[in-house]
């Protein structure tokens, strides 16, 4: 009789032991799920483009997109070193994968602006603002108007793989 429970036990034991293999074998994060490091995509993109005659400034970021404190988990911004040229860069992840859309249209209202301030004053520099790139993956957002600006988008969907 006491090899008969301990039989039962087995499994019951082996049983369980199968369903929450299947239930960990099973789950998965949907695709954009990934959570990665705002400071990890940046090391991607530095490998990728040159960051050369471009400053990392936090408080622009206000400034430039209006963004509030509630929407940004992490961020980092370069912009150049002079108001005359158009090079910039911004990785933003927002709190919220619901908030990435709102923070699009800021961007959006910022690449207008460059467009009126330079497209008479400074031809090419205006070009680089009708090439940019602008691009939402889940709760990350990057908008970057480069040279580089296809390595940079590259260098961006590496690091969110």
């Amino acid at each position: 009789m006491l090899a008969g429970q301990k039989m039962k036990y087995l499994v019951v034991l082996s049983a369980v032991m199968i369903l929450c293999g299947i239930l960990i074998g099973c789950s998965s994060k949907k695709e954009g799920a990934k959570d990665v490091p705002v400071h990890t995509i940046e090391e991607h993109i530095k490998q990728a483009a040159s960051m050369e005659n471009m400053e990392w400034d936090m408080n622009r970021l206000k400034k430039l997109y209006h963004l509030d404190a509630d929407e940004v988990q992490d961020f980092v911004l370069y912009t150049a070193e002079s108001n005359v040229e158009a090079e910039e860069l911004a990785v933003i992840q927002v709190k919220q994968e619901h908030q990435a859309e709102s923070v699009k249209e800021k961007i959006m209202k910022r690449i207008g602006a460059q467009e009126v301030k330079l497209k008479d004053y400074r031809p090419e520099q205006f070009y680089l603002v009708e090439k940019h790139v602008l691009k939402v993956k889940g709760r990350y957002i990057l908008f970057t108007v480069s040279k580089d600006a296809e390595q940079i988008e590259s260098a961006f969907s590496e690091a969110l793989k």
